[in-house]
């Protein structure tokens, strides 16, 4: 059984344990679970579990700043009457990365308002991305490719 399904058994556990199963309950559980399991971890030597789930907590924070940014970004385009907008489309190269880490990054550059994964190459080094604004080519090609990329390859 994989860590996560543990720890939703931990906090299902805890609701019957308290005989509550709200949803306040059950987080306190699943919290508790992780308690649980860092400690068994510490016991065991692995820490696997743990790490992943601080990198998807770390990259859900981090999409969701850059969700709200570019909504903004979009937005503000949206209600000005001014053309701010310089699309284009970019090749941003990929390091070694899984089907999944590939899916995943491109589904989140998609995602994101203002940029959209369009295509991978048969190689799977580059992933084609059309883009609203694109001021600078290298830093937003660095942008994608650390920013998104990085985080990634922590959470798979």
């Amino acid at each position: 059984m994989n860590r996560f399904a543990l720890n939703l058994v931990l906090a299902l556990l805890w609701g019957a344990v308290s005989q509550s199963f709200t949803l306040a309950n059950l987080t306190i559980g699943f919290l508790l679970g992780i308690l649980v399991l860092y400690i068994s971890e510490k016991a065991l030597g692995t820490t696997s579990y743990l790490l992943r789930l601080w990198a998807i907590v770390k990259i859900s924070g981090f999409f969701l700043w850059a969700l709200l940014t570019s909504s903004v970004r979009v937005a503000w385009e949206v209600i000005t009457p001014k053309f701010y907008m310089r699309p284009g489309v970019i090749a941003v190269p990929l390091e070694s990365l899984s089907d999944e880490e590939i899916t995943l990054m491109a589904n989140l550059i998609s995602l994101t308002p203002g940029t959209l994964s369009l295509d991978v190459s048969d190689d799977k080094s580059r992933l084609y991305v059309h883009a609203m604004y694109i001021d600078d080519v290298e830093a937003l090609r660095n942008e994608l490719k650390y920013d998104f990329e990085r985080r990634v390859k922590r959470v798979i």
